[in-house]
């Protein structure tokens, strides 16, 4: 029997433990305190002549969001364009991720988007990141996307001219040139961070970032080779999340000892990852299926109602049972505080059930309590493994639990957590990306509209935009993100591929009939962020959620955070919609010259 109020309760308390009253200010830029991190252990940069040319399209940020924009403009017989990307190559996220177990954690056959378009079939139902990429690079290969692309370059500026009607591009390499128009798909997690622990820059011996996991020094690949410059070694690895989890099983085998430092523990999960049999896939894969797929996929978890589970992973098994739930209430107690308990109760079953997995998958009992998550699933990224929790009953793994306060401090030889000091050869930092900083900060560049007004200062009151895609006052420039649209952030890529359609839909619009410059008509924007708001807003900054990204480290968010959320109806109802608005050649809100 399930005691709501006891482990309400639990939730809060663990709650306390974590919140620091610096917020977001815990951690630290590795632009601005380590630039050493910030290099690309992967590709030599190659030097290069500046860029003067004119593009159609240009597109800062070579990841899913700039690909799918690029491929769906190229379907749309719109070539001339552009990629930025301050990476050596396309993929984004994934360019960057190689450490060891990387791999998605939606299923490869809904989260690698243009399987169809490029024919490729996912090895198996959770994809690694060697193979991710591998369909960047065939998404690029397939649209031509290379053709004009600047690597290992970043937009300092993206100026719009009025005279001229032309957006104006410089770059840190010298590059002064012109385009029509601008997509930015920088992605929400970009910029990596680091915890501001005291002393963390007197440690002597080798740390990193996992998103610049430094192979030169531990031995091994991404592909999974053991690290074999590991053996011997005594690491440290701070932090639990999702990467964490991933990485740790890796270490643990390779290391000579290994230190998981965790300041708030993670729901592990089930993942049951597995190969995909190439004729089921052939069964599957007829004309419009990775659209169903998707379609499907979001029903179940968002708030679609899909009646089929064809995924069946951790994120549908969650939503299966609150829609049980609610649905076994009478008609007569349909109204939103009955069906929240019926969605509590839910979650409370399915959170009982991972803390079980860990005291009975991990063979010390006190090592696999501090492993159990007190929190509502959704208050923090959650994560699903089959190895994570194992890596945990080998004598050579020691779980640093800090209780909520991480750690104390950094010294020449190692860290201090609870008076207790731990003597390590390296430290890798396993504490995620910024979120929170300004938009300006982590693009690097503040878009410049019409008369010379920056995008910071037309959403200094909080976002402003029309369908999360275009803002008044910045012709021709679309932001390829998820706020203000389906805000669908379970399976990202499923937002870039309906966005990368709009865009294409609208310039392709706007050739066929010579226009010039398009624009967002401000009532239609005002109208637009008053239907969102209209919604239920965010539910993850309650009193009984772990601090984390999700909830801007459990402090009271700004006013303007209230504009960050998504359709009322749904991501499902949101593309529907979107599909509509194309369709009929209006494109209602939007002013064309």
């Amino acid at each position: 029997m399930i005691d709501r109020d006891a482990i309400l309760e639990k939730y809060r308390l663990e709650r306390d433990k974590r919140l620091r009253p610096e917020g977001n200010a815990q951690y630290v830029r590795l632009a601005t305190h380590f630039p050493q991190m910030l290099g690309d252990p992967y590709t030599p940069r190659k030097e290069r002549a500046p860029v003067t040319d004119h593009v159609r399209f240009a597109m800062v940020g070579g990841g899913f969001a700039g690909l799918c924009t690029g491929a769906r403009l190229a379907q749309a017989g719109i070539t001339n364009f552009r990629l930025i990307d301050a990476g050596g190559d396309v993929g984004g996220t994934w360019y960057w991720n190689r450490y060891p177990g990387a791999q998605c954690d939606t299923a490869s056959i809904i989260y690698m988007p243009l399987l169809e378009e490029t024919g490729h079939i996912p090895t198996e139902k959770y994809a690694h990141a060697p193979e991710i990429q591998g369909q960047a690079k065939k998404i690029a290969q397939t649209f031509n996307l290379y053709e004009k692309a600047l690597f290992h370059t970043e937009v300092n500026s993206c100026t719009w001219d009025d005279v001229k009607q032309v957006w104006v591009i410089e770059t840190d390499r010298g590059d002064h040139f012109t385009a029509d128009f601008v997509g930015i798909g920088t992605g929400p997690l970009n910029v990596p961070k680091l915890p501001g622990i005291p002393g963390i820059e007197t440690f002597k011996g080798h740390q990193f970032h996992t998103s610049r996991w430094d192979y030169g020094y531990t031995g091994g690949s991404a592909e999974g080779a053991p690290m074999e410059r590991l053996a011997g070694k005594r690491v440290a690895i701070i932090g639990t999340g999702a990467t964490a989890v991933q990485c740790v099983p890796h270490l643990a085998r390779d290391s000579g000892e290994l230190f998981v430092v965790q300041r708030t523990p993670s729901s592990v999960d089930v993942r049951a990852n597995e190969p995909i049999d190439p004729d089921w896939f052939k069964s599957i894969a007829t004309p419009g299926w990775q659209t169903r797929w998707l379609e499907n996929f979001a029903g179940n978890v968002g708030m679609g109602g899909a009646s089929e589970d064809w995924v069946k992973d951790g994120w549908t098994d969650l939503s299966r049972r609150i829609r049980s739930r609610v649905m076994s209430l009478p008609p007569s107690e349909w109204n939103p505080e009955n069906m929240m308990k019926a969605w509590e109760m839910a979650d409370h079953e399915k959170m009982e059930e991972i803390r079980t997995r860990a005291v009975t998958v991990v063979e010390d009992r006190k090592t696999g309590e501090a492993l159990q998550a007190w929190y509502r699933q959704l208050c923090k990224r959650p994560c699903f493994h089959d190895q994570y929790l194992q890596a945990f009953n080998r004598p050579s793994v020691t779980l640093v639990h800090t209780h909520g306060k991480g750690v104390e401090r950094i010294d020449e030889t190692g860290l201090w957590v609870d008076g207790d000091h731990y003597e390590v050869d390296c430290i890798i930092h396993s504490t995620g990306f910024e979120v929170g900083t300004p938009t300006e900060e982590r693009t690097g560049f503040d878009p410049i509209g019409k008369g010379g007004h920056k995008l910071s200062a037309a959403w200094s009151d909080g976002m402003r935009t029309l369908h999360g895609l275009n803002s008044a006052g910045f012709p021709n420039l679309f932001l390829v993100q998820f706020a203000q649209a389906a805000n669908f952030i379970v399976n990202v890529p499923h937002n870039w591929m309906e966005t990368g359609t709009s865009i294409a839909a609208i310039v392709r619009h706007m050739t066929d009939h010579g226009l010039k410059t398009m624009d967002v008509d401000e009532k239609a924007q005002e109208d637009w962020v008053k239907l969102l708001l209209s919604g239920p807003g965010m539910m993850i900054n309650s009193p009984d959620c772990t601090p984390g990204y999700y909830n801007n480290e459990g402090q009271p968010m700004d006013d303007r955070a209230k504009y960050a959320v998504g359709y009322p109806a749904g991501p499902n109802a949101f593309f529907s919609y979107m599909r509509g608005w194309r369709s009929d050649g209006q494109f209602k809100g939007l002013r064309f010259d």
